[in-house]
């Protein structure tokens, strides 16, 4: 025969076993071969890549440093994983012993004329209460689980803020340098135009020119200087901004930007892997599937409150009381023994609760699989502007050379009294056109350098270890399993 001291601690382990709900799996979808236009060459870990380094600007590489380590969107999604990591405690703690210790003394008595002769009653007595809610089906190991999965989804999202951090802190620099040389372009042409005006009144005090020619010269004039204030309220905009992002004022910037090194220029191309390089490399698909984990962890949370629990209590209560007369005693109370809970009857509350765990696990699955569609949206994007950028910019120099050319031979011709000012005034404005459009183009390559890198998850983690300690710790989500997909072409 079997000693039930023998059963019991197997059924309890047994019991102890026993998890609600379904386990976390990665989930799964299908994904193309490739990028449209890229090839089938994977990418490894490129969290770490400086790849606004290769603007060679040493500006640019000093602002992106000083961000890293002090911006405050970044802090405060740092700040936030030590609340998810006091969540994790708290998830855990209801399936563990509790214990609490209380004491007490009180001194009591009689005033009046009426009052018996007991005198003054001291009374000292404590409290020990110790309860165990068994987790039998696992409800707080699912909340624990969960809570680590959210964890690592606070994790994913420092690396998120990093991302956005360097997308806007790089496009906000292109976008000043790109004012910059508006501003030196709009310059040139004014010295350009104010020569023109002066040979425009030699040759009307010559009588080879008219009025409406010197008019037609000071207009040109007015309205390049008047373009020069809308463009640098635009720099000192963008400037205001960087300040911003690096949390220090904006003079300090401003005097870093007027040192004019050019535009960022890119030249190369970008090594973009393949479609299931993301799963790994974007740190919001990571996010959104520890989010998914979370969620799933919640249906055995539901589940689990419809079944019965168990909780072992007890308690001890010593008490000691000491008269003024001299009586004198102790008297200790205690009690212990299991309690079981039931759900029978609730409205079908906790049902509803089980549905919309299920729903909101479905709900993070969308997001997920949405993430990813969207993360591989922007990088075929990003990737066939790369590659098409260069030819723009190409074509543009080519452009501004002819019109630059052409200006010389109007102005030479209209020296000679061969052409007339507007052959010169049609040329310049060519000129000034050409210039802006080569601008904007190697603003506009620069910018879609940028958004190729963040497409692809590059660059979030500071390089430098001493960097990385600064920003904050190691993020768990790292240790996270791998999310499988199914290496073929979706429908």
């Amino acid at each position: 025969m079997v000693s039930i001291r023998t059963v019991a601690p197997a059924l309890l382990l047994l019991l102890a076993g026993c998890v609600s709900g379904p386990d976390p799996k990665p989930p799964e979808m299908p994904l193309p071969a490739k990028f449209s236009e890229g090839n089938l060459k994977a990418n490894g870990d490129v969290a770490t890549s400086q790849w606004w380094a290769r603007f060679n600007d040493k500006r640019l590489n000093g602002f992106v440093d000083a961000g890293l380590a002090q911006n405050v969107s970044i802090l405060q999604a740092i700040e936030q994983t030590n609340a998810a990591a006091g969540d994790v405690t708290v998830a855990g703690a209801g399936g563990l012993p509790a214990l609490n210790v209380g004491a007490s003394h009180t001194t009591s008595g009689e005033l009046g004329s009426q009052r018996t002769q007991h005198g003054s009653l001291n009374t000292s007595a404590g409290d020990v209460n110790v309860s165990w809610l068994l987790d039998l089906w696992g409800q707080y190991r699912r909340a624990r689980e969960g809570a680590l999965a959210e964890l690592d989804a606070a994790y994913a999202n420092v690396d998120v803020q990093r991302l956005a951090y360097l997308q806007d802190l790089v496009t906000s620099y292109i976008n000043a340098r790109f004012f910059q040389a508006r501003i030196a372009i709009a310059q040139e042409n004014l010295k350009s135009r104010r020569e023109t005006l002066e040979l425009t009144k030699f040759q009307l005090d010559a009588g080879a020119a008219s009025r409406l020619d010197v008019v037609q010269a000071e207009g040109l004039v007015n309205s390049t200087i008047a373009e020069v204030p809308g463009l640098e309220i635009s720099l000192r905009q963008q400037v205001h901004h960087i300040a911003t992002l690096l949390s220090v004022s904006s003079a300090s910037v401003m005097s870093e930007i007027q040192n004019n090194t050019g535009q960022p220029v890119f030249r190369g191309s970008v090594a973009t892997g393949v479609p299931a390089d993301l799963i790994r490399n974007r740190p919001d698909i990571r996010q959104a599937e520890r989010n998914l984990a979370n969620a799933t962890s919640q249906i055995g949370v539901a589940q689990a409150q419809l079944y019965p629990t168990i909780t072992l209590g007890g308690d001890i209560s010593p008490s000691y009381i000491h008269a003024s007369g001299g009586r004198k005693g102790g008297l200790t109370t205690w009690s212990f023994g299991p309690t079981l809970t039931l759900p029978i009857f609730d409205g079908g509350r906790l049902r509803a609760g089980v549905d919309i765990a299920n729903s909101n696990a479905k709900t993070q699955y969308f997001i997920w699989k949405q993430t990813v569609l969207t993360a591989i949206q922007q990088v075929e994007d990003a990737l066939s502007a790369v590659s098409r950028d260069a030819q723009t910019v190409s074509a543009f120099q080519a452009e501004v050379k002819s019109y630059q050319e052409a200006l010389q031979l109007s102005t030479a011709s209209y020296k000679d009294g061969a052409s007339s000012l507007l052959d010169v005034l049609d040329a310049q404005r060519s000129v000034t056109d050409a210039q802006e459009s080569l601008a904007q183009a190697v603003q506009q390559s620069a910018s879609d350098y940028v958004l190729l890198n963040v497409a692809i998850g590059a660059g979030y983690v500071p390089a430098s270890p001493k960097a990385a300690v600064a920003a904050g710790s190691p993020s768990t989500a790292a240790k996270a399993p791998v999310v499988k997909v199914s290496d073929k072409k979706a429908n």
